[in-house]
């Protein structure tokens, strides 16, 4: 877990202790939809963690959790298949797919700037550093993720049967429906069209 909060300075003149108190962020990997905000904000309050803030991959409560409440946060999130991050590397990798998920599934505008660009503005870090870290800790580049998350999306899409294929690659940023077509049977080993089918 890691705590954004500066702990005790002391005055070099006393040596007095002082605490700067500021909210503290937990974050939790695998939240990925608003339901996981639901679990995470009602497994707090039985704790009796008051939230100032649920979003995906990010928990702000208004006081420290002592070291009991943390075990006990642990174990409710992981028996909802959650889970409180431990490390830097960690909660950034967890950031950056929630920033991919969040404009994948819940922007109905597509976004005009490339991806790369997307996430740099939105964690406010430098692109190519944020790829390294993401390639380290996981089994694919930020590239691959992306584009896996898109297929999984349309995929939703096509089996909702309310938009096009041209509609759904509006939607989904490809510059085509051939594009789109392109990229998903690359994926998938088959076309829109052959999985639109199957989904009948």
């Amino acid at each position: 877990m890691y705590i954004r909060i500066r702990k005790f300075n002391k005055i070099p003149e006393t040596g007095t202790l002082l605490c700067f108190k500021s909210p503290v962020k937990l974050y939790i990997k695998n939240m990925v939809c608003i339901r996981c905000i639901m679990i995470v904000k009602q497994e707090f309050e039985k704790l009796g963690v008051h939230c100032r803030e649920v979003v995906l991959g990010k928990a702000v409560v208004t006081e420290i959790p002592t070291s009991e409440q943390i075990e006990q946060i642990r174990k409710a999130l992981s028996d909802a298949g959650l889970e409180l991050l431990e490390n830097k590397k960690s909660i950034l990798v967890e950031r950056i797919k929630n920033v991919i998920i969040e404009m994948v599934y819940h922007t109905d505008i597509p976004i005009k700037s490339n991806f790369s660009d997307h996430l740099s503005a939105k964690l406010d870090l430098d692109y190519t550093y944020m790829a390294n870290v993401f390639s380290e800790l996981e089994d694919t580049t930020i590239e691959g993720y992306i584009i896996r998350q898109r297929i999984q999306r349309a995929k939703e899409l096509i089996r909702y049967n309310e938009l096009s294929l041209t509609q759904i690659s509006w939607k989904l940023n490809y510059s085509s429906v051939a594009h789109l077509s392109n990229q998903f049977k690359k994926v998938t080993g088959i076309t829109p069209s052959h999985f639109k089918s199957l989904s009948s």
